[in-house]
């Protein structure tokens, strides 16, 4: 594994919709003492239960049913070798995946989701952003907004002890 996996500078951002057109944006990052790949930092991410994240899903799911929203049921346990865009990881879809970006996707009538991991040197970082089609999505996005930047901030500092960092997570606008 290279010391550090270089960004190319020419790379778009993945982002749901243009900024502007987004209802939740987040961005957070951790900058870590070896390179991980993009795939590689969301197994590690993934690889020790997260009691917060475990009680989200099952809230969600207990309430989102009752609106006729597909139950989550938590994470995937582990990733398909071969990895590639349109397969399934969990809940999401893989909408590209490379050593510096794995970009993946939710899409329903209520709402856009889209969650991309990024590798820029040594920094590693998690960007959300949705879009909402009506009432329900921005009813929905009212708990999920919070507890997803508590999730996001945990699976870093999770990824940062797992890895090593040279220092603490950032949060990034």
């Amino acid at each position: 594994m290279p010391t550090a996996l270089p960004r190319d500078a020419s790379a778009r951002p993945f982002l749901m919709a243009p900024r502007e057109e987004l209802h939740f944006y987040d961005r957070r990052s951790v900058h870590l003492a070896r390179a991980v790949t993009a795939l590689d930092g969301w197994k590690l991410m993934r690889s020790q239960p997260s009691v917060l994240l475990d009680l989200a899903m099952r809230l969600r799911d207990a309430i989102a049913c009752r609106f006729g929203v597909a139950p989550i049921r938590g994470f995937a346990p582990r990733v398909p070798a071969g990895l590639r865009a349109g397969d399934r990881l969990g809940f999401f879809t893989v909408d590209h995946v490379s050593d510096t970006d794995l970009v993946l996707t939710v899409r329903d009538r209520h709402l856009d989701v889209m969650t991309w991991l990024a590798v820029d040197g040594l920094a590693f970082s998690v960007t959300s952003s949705v879009r909402v089609h009506n009432l329900f999505g921005r009813l929905y996005m009212l708990p999920v907004a919070p507890a997803h930047k508590l999730i996001v901030a945990a699976d870093l500092r999770r990824l940062r002890r797992l890895v090593g960092s040279p220092g603490k997570s950032d949060r990034q606008i």
